[in-house]
């Protein structure tokens, strides 16, 4: 199967709340349905769909309601990707014992309740690319992994 397009989708009772949200920390847009919620990043990939749950339950991690689906995001400035994503309507859930260590991630909820992290250092761009390079037989292969 080739796959065209792979996109997550998040139930929310407050639809623009929580695609403002991810729109935001992708840097992109939103367009707009009475029930659906595309999120489209900063280079026009479609990256989140939201749509309406009205009764929606958030989750309580790491207690309760599980976490029913997160997003690991990687980043270079975790300080920065901490403030950014306080700034949108993030709440710090589990923070990491050192913002200033080589590698590590802390856990946030987004603004319906999902759980997701912002991590770095695990893997490097380098080290996921030589990975890659090294299982499809491109010893040359420079660019991250996609």
């Amino acid at each position: 199967m080739k796959l065209v397009r792979n996109v997550i989708v998040f139930d929310a009772a407050d639809l623009t709340a929580e695609s403002s949200f991810w729109a935001g920390i992708f840097g992109g847009y939103v367009f707009e349905d009475e029930a659906w919620h595309s999120v489209v990043d900063a280079d026009g990939e479609w990256r989140i769909g939201v749509q309406l749950a009205p009764n929606h339950v958030p989750p309580e991690w790491p207690h309760g309601v599980p976490q029913q689906v997160h997003l690991d995001l990687h980043v270079d400035d975790p300080r920065a990707a901490h403030e950014e994503a306080i700034s949108l309507g993030a709440r710090l859930l589990r923070p990491a014992p050192d913002l200033d260590s080589d590698e590590g991630h802390q856990v946030y909820a987004d603004p319906a309740g999902h759980p997701f992290c912002i991590g770095w250092g695990h893997p490097s761009q380098e080290t996921l690319a030589a990975f890659v390079a090294d299982r499809l037989g491109r010893r040359n292969h420079a660019g991250p992994a996609r």
